[in-house]
């Protein structure tokens, strides 16, 4: 069984079960145990002098792990790899972490802003319904690139290794990559490393975003607007979705309960948005998935 016919297969596995919360309760979730992993490495070797240098053979050393074990469990045969590879990605969760942000915004304010703070780090509390929606699409857009396309992308390239050493290297990112005192050596090669394993999958989600939304004509306004978010890829997907639902992103926003200003992404789509927006994403992130997995489907079919 050949590897895209192995991906085609855990995609459709994942869309099907997410992920199965009498499992996870009795056995740990293995984005828990790169969590708990990478938080040792964290805690052991991001001390005293060196730490850039650390830092990276910490990240040399999850590729080797992620690398070899990946290689072992690619041996049990192709229902293991189906299984794992549906494990690792996030279609599935993902509609159901943001559509639980739409149905907040449908119940109650303080509902929805518990929903949106489940998935975005900025402040919530005092988030009305527009940038509440706004803050669930711009994470629905990046997420599915790096919880969906990235992984199925590195899978195909690399079968379970490639996908494991991904997943290693983007939960280091999520926990150690930013600019902070405290990482801003020491996570460094890991967030550098991370913006490489992203960089095609940030671009192929913005063309499967935009593409069935009939968008695409609009790809050098797309790239233009990409270009404003600090994050080299994340953009790429946020400025696709917003000209898939008409929607302008971004804007002003607060972390730490300091408002920061942000350019809008996609100016002249609209700011008074709802639910139904979110909906609108939810709708848009599936007919991405389908073609993703027609494109796998053909790429399966003429390499057998």
């Amino acid at each position: 069984m050949s590897t895209a016919w192995i991906l085609i297969c855990a995609l459709l596995l994942d869309a099907i079960a997410g992920e199965p919360n009498w499992i996870w309760r009795r056995i740990p979730h293995p984005a828990v145990l790169m969590g708990q992993l990478i938080g040792w490495c964290d805690q052991t070797f991001n001390t005293g002098v060196g730490r850039k240098v650390k830092g990276a053979a910490v990240v040399l050393a999850l590729v080797l792990l992620g690398g070899g074990i990946g290689m072992m469990l690619g041996q049990l045969g192709p229902i293991v790899e189906i299984i794992l590879a549906a494990i690792l990605l996030a279609q599935r969760s993902l509609v159901q972490h943001v559509r639980a942000v739409a149905d907040g915004l449908r119940l109650s304010l303080p509902q929805a802003r518990r929903a949106v703070a489940m998935i975005v780090s900025r402040d919530t509390r005092d988030m009305q319904p527009p940038a509440i929606a706004r803050s669930a699409i711009e994470s629905a857009a990046e997420n599915f690139s790096d919880g969906v396309i990235a992984p199925a992308f590195w899978f195909l390239i690399g079968g379970l290794p490639g996908l494991i050493i991904y997943k290693l290297v983007n939960t280091a990112d999520s926990m150690i990559g930013y600019r902070t005192p405290r990482f801003a050596d020491f996570g460094w090669a890991a967030a550098r490393f991370d913006d490489l394993l992203n960089w095609p999958a940030a671009r192929l989600s913005a063309v499967l975003i935009a593409l069935p939304a009939h968008v695409l004509s609009q790809w050098s306004a797309i790239r233009r607007d990409a270009a404003l978010h600090k994050s080299p890829n994340a953009g790429w997907p946020e400025a696709a979705m917003a000209r898939a639902i008409a929607v302008a992103l971004a804007g002003p926003r607060a972390y730490d309960g300091v408002m920061q200003t942000f350019e809008w992404v996609n100016p002249n789509g609209a700011r008074d948005i709802g639910a139904a927006k979110i909906d609108a994403c939810i709708a848009r992130l599936w007919q991405a998935w389908a073609l993703a997995v027609g494109v796998v489907t053909v790429i399966a079919v003429l390499t057998g």
